[in-house]
């Protein structure tokens, strides 16, 4: 029985754990998207959320607090690149956020294995499903009755343009 145990051991030993969680963090925080396992996509949502939140405060404290939390979250990921684009990109486009920074969207299951399979993605750089994304969908209420009153409009102007002259 598993009683009390939280961490998901991945089938793998201690330190190849580690190593593919922080691989699998930093090629989320490189490319925003990433297809895995359910299995590891849950497990890399409690590795990497906390190593968002600690970016995300970076902002508000002080200097030596701010290189303290650049070397702690170093120490999980092991990549200067990815840290960088976390506490420069990540960090600023989650700041009003109040956690929830990754989600998980079931994919089906694998071909050669039948394992299920999920899309791991960072919440705010979806386009599709962010409400107040940059790429807002313009609502014009389109009917019959309403182009012949619009075609008429612009033929009084020209008309009027003609009698000034």
């Amino acid at each position: 029985m598993r009683h009390g145990k939280k961490v998901n051991h991945l089938g793998r030993k201690t330190a190849h754990r580690k190593a593919m969680l922080a691989n699998m963090a930093c090629s989320l925080i490189e490319h925003k998207r990433i297809n895995t396992t359910v299995a590891k996509a849950k497990a890399l949502r409690t590795y990497v959320e906390p190593l968002i939140t600690k970016a995300k405060a970076e902002n508000n404290g002080t200097e030596e607090q701010n290189m303290h939390n650049r070397r702690v979250v170093f120490s999980y990921l092991r990549n200067k690149y990815a840290v960088t684009e976390l506490f420069k990109e990540i960090s600023v486009k989650v700041a009003d956020r109040p956690g929830g920074y990754v989600r998980i969207i079931k994919l089906g299951n694998r071909q050669g294995d039948n394992a299920p399979m999920a899309m791991v993605e960072l919440v705010d750089y979806n386009e599709l499903y962010n409400p107040n994304g940059k790429k807002a969908k313009k609502n014009t209420r389109r009917s019959r009755r309403g182009g012949a009153k619009k075609a008429a409009a612009p033929v009084t102007d020209v008309e009027a343009s003609q009698e000034e002259e």
